[in-house]
């Protein structure tokens, strides 16, 4: 007697079938709720994966800075130039831009007019990505074309000013200008790097306002022109003076407004106890 087979055969006679439309109009309302409980999820993880491109490309520019600096002696890049094309500190400067806008100047889009200049450029291995933020959608018109602004970071104006200068409002602060320098705060405690938001970013250097640090006074905190980046579900990234890189989320609504649109009226905003500003004039810089 053959063994009896593991294939079930249907009996003569009995009819086999698949699903009816009903049972199939079930299965597809199930995919359906599955696919609207799942698209949160994916989208945030597209926006995790951007957040820590932005963290990897701000911590590439921060190594770039710190092998210039172990080239040349212990000095610093400055954060700035200052304004006048003949100074020959601003040879110094991370970037020589006269400040970022949204019209056609290549400028804005040029990598050879903006990039290619900085003295980072050849320790960046001449990688024009990594100086902007893959959530930065912000471009300019230029003969029919979109195309992409070139950066989105800027540097701690602390950390050698403008071209080695400070304006009198940021005097009473110290200005960094060799890496032995940084002693106060500690190296892992001193950013060097954000991202800032494109409605906002100009020279390429950002200015935290000390106003309300020394003596403390959280009903002077203020913002002045410079924003910090939000891209990242209302977060920016850091890269601090020793090399490490942090997402940082802000707390307070006021340091997150909804993106501007050309002509922006940035000016000077007071944002009393905001937690955030706090946060920034901690990591920025101390009172001589």
């Amino acid at each position: 007697m053959k063994p009896q087979s593991f294939i079930t055969v249907a009996k003569q006679g009995q009819r086999t079938h698949g699903f009816t439309f009903v049972e199939l109009l079930v299965v597809m309302a199930v995919v359906g709720l599955l696919g609207l409980t799942l698209l949160p999820v994916l989208a945030r993880t597209k926006g995790d994966s951007r957040g820590f491109q932005c963290l990897n490309n701000n911590r590439e520019l921060n190594r770039a800075w710190r092998m210039w600096t172990d080239d040349n002696n212990d000095l610093l890049l400055y954060a700035s130039h200052n304004g006048s094309p003949s100074d020959p500190n601003n040879q110094r400067a991370w970037l020589r831009v006269d400040g970022l806008d949204y019209s056609s100047a290549p400028k804005n889009w040029d990598v050879q007019v903006t990039l290619a200049p900085s003295p980072m450029w050849p320790y960046c291995r001449s990688n024009a990505s990594i100086w902007r933020c893959p959530s930065d959608e912000s471009y300019v018109v230029v003969n029919g074309l979109a195309k992409p602004r070139v950066f989105s970071y800027s540097m701690n104006i602390y950390l050698g000013g403008y071209a080695g200068s400070t304006p009198s409002d940021l005097s009473p602060y110290r200005l960094y200008l060799k890496s032995s320098d940084v002693t106060v705060p500690s190296p892992d405690r001193l950013f060097v790097f954000l991202d800032q938001r494109a409605d906002s970013i100009n020279w390429g250097s950002f200015v935290t306002v000390m106003d309300g640090y020394s003596p403390r006074n959280t009903a002077a905190y203020k913002f002045e022109q410079d924003w910090p980046g939000l891209y990242h579900d209302g977060a920016a990234t850091f890269s601090y003076a020793d090399g490490h890189g942090e997402i940082h989320r802000w707390q307070d609504p006021r340091t997150t407004p909804p993106p501007m649109s050309p002509p922006f009226t940035f000016g000077t905003v007071p944002s009393p106890r905001n937690p955030d500003i706090a946060w920034l004039q901690d990591r920025a810089t101390r009172p001589k």
